[in-house]
Parts: C-alpha cells; structure tokens; sequence
C-alpha cells in the first residue's frame, strides 16, 4: 500500500482538515480500532455502534488521525481530523479514487455460492501475469470492498474483488466504487430470501454487476443458470460463459470422479481441449475453477501460463477443506456457510467418496425466510436418500433436517440433534469410529467450526 498525505485524503474524501498537520503521512486505514495499527487512520463509521465512541481509542493506539463526521471528539488539538459530511461515504469516495487513478483491471465477482473461492482461483490464475490486489478473505460488502482497495499499492497491476449483496441496490453501490472491466456471475440461487424474497429479486439484484460495468466490459457468466441466460439476454456486451453444456466458451466435459484423488476431466479453452486432473472433492469446485478460467479466457491467457497454478488450486479454508486425522478419519471442514444449493451439493459429492461410514454435520441456514422449514426438511430428504449413515444436526432449524431425513425412510438412531455448535462439539468426538468421513456444514453464524477445531484436537491432524 502506498502512503498518503492526510491533506490527499481530505481532498478525497470530500473533507477538511479541523486539526492536525496536512503532510501527516497515514500508512494504512481500519474501522474498527481494535484492529488499528500505529500510522493508520481511523474512519468513525456509524452502525450499529458509532465509532465516534472509538476515536479516543484510535488515538491512544497510535493512529495518524481519524476520519470523523462531528466535532468536539477530542481535547488533544494536535491530532489530525478530517471532517467529512458522512464517515461511510467518505470511505468509499477515497476507495474509488485510489483505484481510478491506477486504472489496473478489475474483475468483480458476485454469486450466491462461490464468490470466495472463485475470487482466490481467479487471482492464482491472473498470477501469470499480473500482480494481484484481490479482497482479503470474504471482505465483500461496502466496507470490506473499500478497505480491500485500499491496499493498493504500485506493485499491483490488477484487482480482483468479490462483491456481495443482500439487498437491491447493494451491488451497484459496490460497482460505483469499483466498476468492473470483467464481472463475473457464479450462479443465482436461494440465499437471503429472508429480505429478497424472490429468486428474480435475487437475479436482479446480481444483474447491478452488469449494469456496473465499465464501457466495452466483458461479463463471465454461468452458462448452465437459467437465471444467470435471463438477465444477461439484454445485456450488449462481449459474454463469455463457462459451464458443463456444449454452448459454453470453457467447460468440462467427460467428467470422472478419482475418490480423494479428485476428478478428471476434458478441459475445452481458448478453442481447444486437454485432459485436467484436479484434487476437488465437489464438483462445484469445478464451476469455480471454469469460471476462473473464464476470466482468463475474457484476458485472452495462454494455457501454457496457467497450468503451473492450476496444480496449487485448493480449497479454502472452511469451504471444503479435507483434514486428515487420527484414525484414518477424514473432515470435510465447510463450516463457513450453507445454503440450500450448496448443502445439497457436499450431500450429493461427499456421500460418493469411499468411507467406512459417513457422518454428516448439519447446522441451521440463515436468511431463508419463510422458506426455510421447507429446505431444511428437504436437505434432510437428500441426507437419507444420498446414503449418509449418521446425521447430526445444530440449532432449532436442524431439528428440521432430521426430521425430513427421518420422513425419507432414515432410522431415529441414527439423527441426533443439538441445539447449537457449544453443545455438539464436546458430543460429537465420541461417536466417531476409526475410517469415518465427516461433512461439517452450517451457515457462518452457527459456528461450527467450533465442531471442526474439537474434531483436530481430539483426533490430530496426520
């Protein structure tokens, strides 16, 4: 990240300087002071706390100055503030001018599954020849986007950003900081019914990133999502779709499941076709990898570029990651998230992998709305008919869960419920037998990984 003046930040941001010295140099931005490093400066956003109430904090911590929207915060005189008409706004208009005036290549991202692991394939790819700024984690909402291109520095030559929404209009307040010159389009589906309430709510609201774009952009889109055809149908620009049907620009064809080894497949790109092995255990791993490639394809990169990053594409963290443990016990550890299409997903390719038995972990799938009863019985269903031995569901919506699988023709004793990850964790270690797979899935706010960290330190990692 490169320094900035406090005074090229005020003329950013929209604000002036009420105390402090214009050269004072800020070597990195936080909104929560907790965080904040010596030389950074603090932005008081206002949310669900206001962090005006921080500001004494983030001096105390050694910040360089704060970005603040009143006066009166501070008796120290010398401590630099630049007074902004609103703190969260401030952020992104400074985001959105350090990335203009780069004038790097931007890819966004957006989805309802995928975007994170997307995003981490898309920049290990560009990584043959660009120097990637991508989002740091899933630091995908207003927020997040700003003080991810906020790091920014001259060494990078392209970003890669993940853009995420639960909302209309979310979106196009992300592309207003960070219009993309290539957007990409996971897939559309069931998630944050809760406040969309539709699945055209929810394609509309992903459409932004399209109507976002830079002029002469190129939109990389899923070619096998019904949704993802309807609302690019009117779209003007260069499309690029990827996806398993033969009308795909890049897809996989003849596909064959390797066990733990992974799965081997036809690649077709950039016109042509070679054989690819890769070590996913889901093939929804594959979706992201063809939508990577799709960005590659809009970038016109050679194979021959790629190949040497292909073969370090993992899984990240919590999103179907293997843990070989004690025992021959395996953990698939997607703790991070759930949602009805994913879940039905790990269900379906997890079950296929060869295990003594096969445990599945199930937590609660927020922001469904008045559809969640529904998808929660019905993962249930899928537990029992796709094969898993043993089901354990967490939280007042698992209950659900077990009860579909037990409608489906699963025995009572083999459901066992808790009512959330702090219950489980200390359960679940004495059931497991030597040779099991265990999926642990659940949407980010069960927090289950708590299951996941119990599992290592009772079995150890091998």
């Amino acid at each position: 990240m490169a320094e900035r003046r406090l005074d090229d930040i005020a003329a950013k941001t929209g604000g002036t300087i009420r105390q402090g010295s214009p050269g004072t140099v800020v070597r990195g931005f936080e909104i929560d002071s907790r965080l904040l490093k010596p030389g950074e400066i603090f932005f008081a956003i206002v949310a669900a706390r206001d962090g005006h109430d921080f500001v004494p904090d983030a001096a105390a911590r050694g910040a360089a100055g704060a970005v603040v929207s009143r006066d009166g915060l501070l008796t120290d005189t010398s401590f630099p503030l630049v007074r902004v008409a609103d703190t969260s706004q401030a952020l992104r208009n400074l985001a959105a001018a350090v990335l203009a005036e780069r004038n790097i290549p931007v890819i966004g991202i957006t989805g309802s599954i995928g975007k994170t692991t997307t995003k981490e394939f898309v920049a290990s790819l560009l990584a043959s020849k660009f120097r990637v700024l991508k989002s740091e984690r899933n630091f995908n909402n207003l927020f997040g986007l700003a003080l991810s291109i906020l790091k920014i520095g001259p060494e990078h030559d392209a970003a890669v950003l993940e853009m995420g929404m639960s909302a209309i209009g979310e979106i196009r307040t992300l592309t207003a900081v960070a219009p993309p010159d290539i957007a990409v389009i996971t897939n559309i589906g069931p998630v944050h019914l809760e406040f969309l309430k539709t699945m055209e709510n929810i394609a509309a609201a992903k459409k932004e990133i399209l109507e976002g774009m830079k002029p002469g952009g190129v939109a990389v889109l899923n070619g096998d999502d019904p949704f993802c055809e309807r609302i690019s149908q009117d779209w003007p620009g260069r499309k690029v779709h990827f996806g398993l049907s033969r009308a795909c620009d890049v897809r996989a064809e003849t596909i064959h499941r390797l066990g733990f080894d992974g799965f081997e497949f036809d690649l077709v790109y950039g016109g042509a076709t070679r054989r690819l092995k890769v070590p996913f255990l889901s093939d929804s791993l594959i979706s992201n990898l063809l939508a990577a490639l799709g960005v590659a394809e809009a970038l016109a990169l050679p194979f021959s570029g790629l190949e040497s990053s292909l073969h370090g594409l993992r899984p990240v963290v919590h999103r179907g990651a293997l843990l070989r443990l004690k025992g021959g016990v395996a953990v698939i550890d997607d703790s991070y998230n759930s949602n009805p299409r994913a879940l039905e997903s790990a269900l379906r390719n997890y079950a296929a992998l060869p295990a003594k038995r096969k445990i599945a972990v199930l937590g609660d799938m927020l922001e469904l709305g008045d559809a969640a009863i529904y998808f929660h019985e019905e993962a249930g269903v899928q537990a029992a008919r796709t094969g898993w031995d043993l089901l354990i569901t967490i939280g007042p919506l698992g209950r659900r869960v077990a009860e579909g699988a037990r409608g489906a023709g699963m025995a009572a004793g083999r459901t066992l419920s808790f009512p959330t990850s702090e219950a489980a964790k200390s359960e679940i270690p004495g059931l497991v037998r030597d040779g099991d797979l265990i999926l642990v899935k659940a949407s980010h706010g069960i927090r289950a990984e708590l299951v996941v960290e119990t599992l290592k330190e009772t079995l150890k990692e091998t």
